[in-house]
């Protein structure tokens, strides 16, 4: 070990102390981390050997001995609550040898045989449940391990986190702990709708679900599609002797727990599980970053006891981020459909998790600015999620002088109309919206998505279309004839008639859909519904002022701000008259109203797998007869749709539940009545 004199030590360990506070904060309050896991574990546990190299520096208030914390200044709408058991944090490692000294610090104080309890370690955020004769009485986040925040309101809105439990010698008090999180399915369509509301995605699934449970309208937290896994029981004089025990009994009452952990007898077991899900974790639909070891037996966890921040009788095993270090070949910029310029890295193509990476968002010029990039650079890339790739730094040990500095853009780089900043959201925008080709492009391809109006064309086929003169504004689409599109490359009569019957169908698309079509800035799928809904057709939304649109559930000032603006726009106005030439549906439908049936009225239903119509078809027949359609599979679930190639993890958590799995043709017949 290098020698270093107290005088620097002194000053690397408040530099260190410094660094992980903010980003802690960055991490726990804000959900916006600024560096890996791995790259905060490994300043940690630089910071834990001087400290236990140089003892008199110890500080009480050190990042060492204090669990990270998510509770703010201010709580914002939440009411702070004090733990009945502490909620540390566990301590973690990335190497089988100091599993190994884990091991043998537990072997030496048992002085006999043992066995530990492996779980998958889920990337979301803690939350703590209070169940009090078998209803659920509070939840409360991890906070600062001592007081946490009371999330009650928005956990209820969680499928998987029952109300009422139910079952045998359930104990008329008790805490349960675990972790929500946010599945791939849930984190993409959520990204996709903020990218389309020209807002900031989320840079991974724990992000967004840490942001998803501080929101302050339940109704939002609900359409966030969060799940929950529990995996800690506490409470006085439970009668169980073993973990794995505890969790099989809160599992026989309705909790939601890991239907993936085991029983290690040894540790050789406890390392082939580690090895076995470093893969197999990778099919898994939610993120998990390592494997959570136990000691199992209770009496020997109080016996070995807990440090001033872990418990000593249980480890967390982190699986390292696949990562891989590649070259910036050179930077573009986005133009968005909102006009919101992103730039992109173009990568030396690289093989990461299964893929090869050409490209990664760079986000906006403050993230640029933070990692210090240039065009040459070698940088290192990883998935976030295991799903987004992620510029994480810059290996500047290997930067040549001669590498150039990226030059923000100040005009549009397509149309050169100076850009604006949105101090809001740190992005620069194209103001010109009607007179930039990208932004038109973009709301073209952004109408004729499957969930907008499922018109046959693509990114390709708009530029094409846009390009030779035949498409300006979106009436411009229902104008389109045979003639216009023959002789074009690559189309032919088959191909012609295609698009055209799409164009036709889509005059049928309902109110709500055809409002997201429009793509009114920060007005998702969701939102759109909410509106379509609350009003009932475009005159009553055109004409409500911004005080109208706050009455609406999910509305807030931004989105009521920005739909007042797009109406008070004159082009908008006579673009919407002209579609309704066309036969567009801007009012709900009268018959579709009374189509509407009761039949599925309080039932939970998932669907999973390929159907004779589009799955968002299948969603809002759900919805039509009044059924509720989730993403997960969980106790409170009714029915599980099975299509074509059904997932087989939610049909086996369906078959251990005894949830009901349907066909297509089943479900039909009962919405119908036949069942």
């Amino acid at each position: 070990m290098a020698k270093i004199s107290k005088s620097v030590a002194k000053e690397r360990i408040e530099q260190l102390r410094r660094e992980l506070e903010e980003h802690n904060r960055n991490y726990y309050v804000l959900s916006t981390p600024v560096i890996s896991d791995f790259e905060y574990d490994m300043l940690m546990l630089e910071l834990q050997g001087l400290e236990a190299r140089f003892p008199e520096f110890a500080n009480e208030e050190s990042p060492t001995r204090k669990v990270g914390s998510d509770l703010t200044e201010i709580s914002e709408g939440f009411a702070q609550v004090e733990h009945r058991y502490p909620m540390l944090s566990l301590s973690n490692t990335y190497n089988e040898g100091e599993l190994i000294d884990f091991h043998q610090r537990v072997e030496n104080v048992a002085q006999a045989p043992f066995s530990y309890s492996c779980e998958l370690k889920i990337d979301g955020t803690a939350i703590c449940l209070i169940y009090r004769e078998g209803k659920l009485a509070q939840a409360i986040t991890r906070g600062d391990g001592i007081k946490g925040d009371d999330v009650s309101r928005n956990i209820v809105s969680i499928d998987s986190i029952p109300h009422i439990l139910h079952g045998k010698n359930i104990p008329a008090e008790f805490e349960i702990r675990g972790e929500i999180f946010m599945p791939y399915e849930a984190f993409d369509r959520l990204n996709a709708e903020r990218m389309e509301a020209g807002e900031a995605p989320f840079a991974n699934p724990r992000n967004a679900a840490s942001g998803s449970l501080k929101l302050l309208d339940p109704s939002k937290v609900k359409e966030r599609g969060l799940d929950c896994i529990l995996y800690h029981l506490l409470g006085e004089n439970l009668p169980f002797s073993t973990h794995s025990e505890a969790i099989e009994a809160a599992a026989s009452w309705g909790l939601h727990v890991s239907e993936h952990s085991i029983v290690a007898r040894n540790i050789e077991e406890v390392t082939g599980y580690i090895e076995e899900w470093e893969e197999r974790r990778k099919s898994l639909p939610y993120a998990t970053d390592g494997i959570v070891i136990k000691v199992d037996r209770l009496d020997l966890q109080r016996q070995l006891g807990f440090t001033a921040k872990s418990p000593r009788w249980a480890t967390a095993f982190k699986f390292k981020p696949e990562e891989a270090l590649t070259k910036v070949l050179s930077i573009d910029y986005q133009v968005g459909r909102t006009g919101a310029i992103t730039p992109v890295a173009n990568l030396e193509p690289v093989p990461l998790s299964g893929t090869t990476v050409k490209r990664a968002s760079l986000h906006n010029f403050d993230q640029m600015e933070l990692l210090d990039i240039r065009v040459g650079d070698l940088v290192y890339v990883e998935k976030g999620g295991e799903i987004i790739p992620k510029i994480t730094g810059v290996e500047f040990s290997k930067r040549h002088a001669d590498v150039e500095k990226p030059v923000f853009p100040t005009v549009c780089p397509d149309c050169g109309t100076p850009l604006e900043r949105d101090p809001e959201q740190a992005r620069h925008y194209c103001p010109n919206s009607e007179g930039c080709p990208m932004q038109i492009k973009g709301r073209f391809t952004h109408f004729v998505s499957r969930k907008a109006m499922d018109i046959l064309a693509g990114e390709a086929t708009i530029s094409l279309f846009y390009d030779k003169g035949l498409i300006r504004t979106l009436p411009d689409l229902y104008r389109l004839k045979a003639e216009d599109i023959l002789g074009l490359e690559g189309w032919q009569q088959k191909s012609v008639d295609n698009l055209l019957s799409s164009i036709e169908r889509s005059k049928q698309v309902p109110f709500e859909r055809v409002l997201y079509a429009l793509g009114i800035r920060h007005i998702g799928e969701a939102t759109a519904r909410v509106a379509a809904n609350a009003f009932g057709n475009i005159d009553a939304l055109a004409s409500a002022t911004r005080e109208d649109l706050m009455q609406v559930d999910d509305f807030g000032e931004i989105m009521a701000e920005s739909v007042v603006s797009y109406f008070a726009n004159e082009s908008n106005r006579r673009t919407i008259e002209e579609l309704r030439s066309f036969g567009l549906q801007f009012a709900l439908s009268g018959e579709k109203k009374s189509e509407i049936s009761d039949r599925l009225a309080g039932a939970t239903i998932v669907i999973s797998g390929n159907f004779s119509i589009s799955r968002e078809e299948m969603k809002s027949l759900i919805a039509a007869h009044g059924g509720k359609n989730t993403g997960s599979v969980s106790g409170k679930t009714t029915y599980l749709i099975a299509g074509d190639k059904s997932g087989p993890e939610k049909l086996k958590k369906a078959e251990k539940l005894g949830i009901r799995v349907i066909t297509e043709e089943e479900f039909l017949k009962m919405i119908e009545g036949e069942l």
